[in-house]
Formats: C-alpha cells, structure tokens, sequence
C-alpha cells in the first residue's frame, strides 16, 4: 500500500493494516510487527531514524507495555531511573566505559564529538546557524527555517480566534 509521504509493506484486509507488516512514516520511523484493523496491535516495534527504538505491545494503536532503548544502548527505566540527575550527570558512555582523563573531557555523549560548524549550534537533530536562521542535518541537508512550528502554532491559534 502507498500513501502520501508513508508505505506499507504487508499483509492486509478488507484494504486495512492487518497481520504482520511493516509501515514507514514520513520522518523514516518504522513500525515493525503486528497490525489488526489498521492499527499497531500485537508484539512490535517503533524504529526511529537516529537509532531509538520501542519495542511494545500494542493494543488498539497504543503501546501497552515495552522496552525504550536510546541510540546509545541506554535502556529507560520506569523506577529507579538514576540517568542524568542531580547526583550523576555522566553521558551513558561515560558511566559504561569511565571518565575520560582531565583536559580529554566529553561535551556530548559522542567521542569524538562531533564537530559544529563555526557560528552554528548542535540541536539535536542538525546544526542551527543563527546568521541564516536555517537549520541543517548533520550531513548538511536542509530540514527546516528557525521558528516554523512557531509561526504554524501561531497562525493556528490566530484562526482559531477569528
């Protein structure tokens, strides 16, 4: 099946998502796994472009229970969640392998880093540059101009009112 900007690849009935198969969103996030009636249902998995990854059991469309496992290996824990707090701000990496040296300190969890443009900030899905208000991938493609979702909100609200 082929929509607008998603795919499916699978098996279907009555033209509906259903049984095992595989649904691509147009951000390149994939589900993998069980499908009913058009919606995730059944053991599966979301597949993330920068490497997360949930892997549930879905009911209905909704994720029931699961696992939430970050590009790094880092595995999220409902309970006793001890990553990044006021007592230990290590990146994963440094709490798997060790602080590195003094003077060899991370400024991210990738080492080495990875490097930024000059003038130009990391925000975590690309590099944003102030001069030009543009925001690119880290493999210098364009992904969007600062302040978009801002003024989509914003003329959103905007008619609402009228």
């Amino acid at each position: 099946m082929q929509f607008i900007g998603r795919s499916y690849k699978g098996s279907s009935k009555n033209g509906r998502m259903d049984g095992e198969g595989e649904y691509t969103f147009p951000t390149n996030t994939k589900y993998v796994g069980e499908m009913k009636d058009g919606m995730f249902h059944g053991e599966g998995m979301l597949l993330f472009p920068n490497g997360i990854k949930c892997e549930s059991t879905w009911e209905n469309g909704l994720s029931k229970e699961g696992l939430f496992t970050f590009a790094d290996g880092l595995q999220y824990q409902e309970t006793n969640w001890d990553y990044c707090d006021g007592n230990d701000r290590r990146f994963h990496s440094e709490r798997c392998n060790g602080i590195r040296p003094a003077g060899e300190s991370q400024m991210t969890d990738l080492h080495p880093p990875r490097p930024i443009p000059e003038g130009c900030y990391d925000c975590a899905d690309g590099f944003y540059d102030p001069v030009t208000r543009v925001v690119t991938s880290y493999s210098s493609g364009f992904l969007r101009n600062a302040g978009e979702a801002q003024i989509a909100r914003s003329s959103h609200q905007g008619t609402a009112k009228e």
